[in-house]
Parts: C-alpha cells; sequence; structure tokens
C-alpha cells in the first residue's frame, strides 16, 4: 500500500522494536495522529486462544468511562409500547416487520452502529445474520442487545457501551475514545475494556494469553504497547 508522506512521518517517530506504555503510547498515537479531524483511537489485541473452537472465542461489551468520543446511531427491532420506549431513549431507527424486510435487502446499513432486539421478534430477526453478522451488528443475548428491556440498551449504547469479539484470526478490537481525549481519559478507557477482556479469559484457553498489543489513530501508524503492563495503568499518569 502507498503511505503519503505524512503518514511516514509519523510512523518514523514509532520505535518498532520498543514496546511502550500505555500512556506512552496514547501519547505516541495522538502526536503520530496525521488526519485533521478528530481521529478515532483504537487497540488490537492478539490473543492466545482458537477462535475456531466455540469455547474459545472472546465476546463481550464494556461501558467506557469516558464514552467513545461519538454518540452511537442505534437500531431497534420493537413494537408497541416497548418500540415507544426505545424511542424516548433515542433510539434513531424503530421498527418490526417492514424494518426487517429493509435490511434484509441491504438497505439502510450506512444509518446505524448498534441493533437491539426485542425477544420476540427474534424469529424474524434471526434471518439477518448473513447481513448483519459479517458487520458486527446481529443482536445477541450475551452483550445485552436482545433483551425486553430497549431502552436500557439504547441508553447504554449511546452512552458508551462499546461490544467486542475475536475474529478468525484471534485478533480482537476496540475503540477507546479520540484524538481529542487526554492521556487519562484514554488510558481509563482502555484499563476498563482491558479488564474485562482478562476476565473473560477462556478456561481452555492454554499458554499466553495476551500476546500483543498495538495502539493506532484512524489512518495513523500502530504503536505496540507491553502486552505485560495490565494493572496500574493510569499510576505513570500521577509521577
Amino acid at each position: 500500500m502507498q503511505r503519503s508522506k505524512a503518514h511516514k512521518d509519523a510512523a518514523a517517530k514509532v520505535d518498532r522494536d520498543k514496546l511502550y506504555s500505555p500512556v506512552e503510547a496514547a501519547k505516541l498515537a495522538k502526536e503520530t495522529s496525521t488526519t485533521k479531524f478528530d481521529a478515532t483511537v483504537e487497540v488490537a489485541l492478539r490473543l492466545g486462544v482458537d477462535p475456531r473452537k466455540a469455547d474459545q472465542i472472546v465476546r463481550g461489551t464494556v461501558n467506557l468511562p469516558h464514552g467513545t468520543g461519538k454518540t452511537a446511531r442505534v437500531l431497534v427491532f420493537a413494537t408497541g409500547d416497548r418500540a415507544e420506549a426505545a424511542r424516548e431513549a433515542g433510539a434513531d431507527i424503530v421498527g418490526a416487520d417492514e424494518l426487517i424486510d429493509e435490511i434484509a435487502k441491504g438497505n439502510r446499513l450506512n444509518e446505524f452502529d448498534a441493533v437491539v432486539a426485542t425477544p420476540d421478534l427474534m424469529g424474524k430477526v434471526g434471518r439477518l445474520g448473513r447481513v448483519l453478522g459479517p458487520r458486527g451488528l446481529m443482536p445477541n443475548p450475551k452483550t445485552g442487545t436482545v433483551t425486553p428491556d430497549v431502552a436500557k440498551a439504547v441508553t447504554e449504547i449511546k452512552g458508551g457501551k462499546i461490544e467486542f469479539r475475536t475474529d478468525r484470526q484471534a485478533n480482537l478490537h476496540f475503540i477507546i475514545g479520540k484524538t481529542s481525549f487526554d492521556e487519562r481519559q484514554l488510558i481509563e478507557n482502555y484499563a476498563a475494556a482491558l479488564d474485562e477482556v482478562l476476565r473473560l479469559k477462556p478456561s481452555a484457553a492454554k499458554g499466553r494469553y495476551l500476546k500483543k498489543v498495538t495502539f493506532s489513530t484512524t489512518m495513523g501508524p500502530g504503536v505496540p504497547v507491553d502486552p505485560n503492563l495490565t494493572r496500574g495503568l493510569t499510576a505513570e499518569l500521577e509521577a
């Protein structure tokens, strides 16, 4: 891939042979951001799991203490009073049969970032797996996106709740904020997400669990982070 001069200059500031502390990585990620807009700061983890085995898939949600810096657009599949409750909670798109048909046809897919459904509609929503699944948007009871309390789910998602799941290469990605966040906000978000990932370590996973950590920004270079640093992450900020 052809890289711009700005990207090459930014990448030159990153020592690829060094494992940075999370605080150092957050500062460097902000410093090497090459966009003119408020870029997203993302974390990529390589886990020591076998994602081909169902009991080693790592999947969960976490409420980031400082949010993501972006208000997620939420689509809700619900009817009656629950549909009205979803609208009152701030859901961007609400519907049932007709909406399911639209999504099945591939329409409106760029209008939402998260999907919530009531349990009674999952029999119909289930056929959207081929459309929503590859985008990581399929509602799931384990992540709280299949629930009768759709209002609570919408409020949590809009308040900074994120969802993560290992891909086929055992990588896991999640957002920890924007480059406009200060280092403390980014690190406290990272610590909250990392704690949940560590808590979800599958009992069947053998060997080293957290193999590799990288911080990056939209279109910016990756910054390697020491995977051994998992506790007391804000202590460096107090020094």
